[in-house]
């Protein structure tokens, strides 16, 4: 992640014309400040473009990784960059739903490309009643199920279940049980 020089790039900031009168004719000075110029143009140019640097939509793909380590994203640099750059930019989003529903079944989505269904709640429950009972035994798992999409990034069909079961373990509560299926098409309403 580094930025070197741009041959012939002009500094927007010339030095040797915000100098006095008395050395713009001077031409040790001239040529002086336009040595100064070369190594500051790329300077200003990036300070110029930080908002840019900082849009994980449009940010350089070195800078990539960076910006993914600002928000705790893990950054395959295996997948493509356009998913890689999703992925940053739902980041924040996806930390808020972590241990969710929804959060897993988006992660799961944006990482895979898999549409999922989860049921089971792990057994939580709350009372606005202090002293309250007790809640009952959490079920015995959670059950996710996955099925391709369009635009799925895995063969669901004969999945990696090891990659599904990794985005599942990482968005769950730790406590939770979980047990993940792989269907080859979305499950039949039941009675819906």
């Amino acid at each position: 992640m580094s930025r070197a020089a741009v041959p012939g790039l002009p500094s927007r900031y010339p030095i040797g014309e915000q100098l006095p009168a008395l050395y713009a004719d001077d031409d040790f000075a001239q040529r002086f400040t336009a040595g100064l110029d070369t190594v500051l143009a790329p300077v200003f140019a990036t300070l110029d473009n930080l908002p840019a640097y900082l849009d994980p939509r449009v940010t350089p793909t070195d800078f990539l990784a960076w910006l993914a380590s600002w928000v705790g994203v893990a950054d395959d640099p295996q997948w493509p960059v356009e998913l890689r750059r999703e992925a940053v930019v739902r980041a924040v989003e996806l930390h808020r739903w972590r241990g969710t529903r929804r959060g897993l079944v988006e992660a799961l989505h944006l990482a895979l490309g898999v549409h999922a269904e989860v049921t089971g709640d792990g057994g939580a429950t709350w009372s606005s009643t202090a002293g309250a009972e007790l809640p009952p035994d959490p079920g015995a798992e959670v059950l996710v199920r996955v099925w391709p999409a369009r635009e799925a990034r895995v063969d669901v069909v004969r999945v990696d279940v090891v990659r599904v079961r990794e985005i599942v373990r990482a968005m769950c509560p730790v406590h939770m049980a979980f047990r993940v299926e792989a269907l080859p098409a979305p499950p039949a309403d039941e009675g819906r």
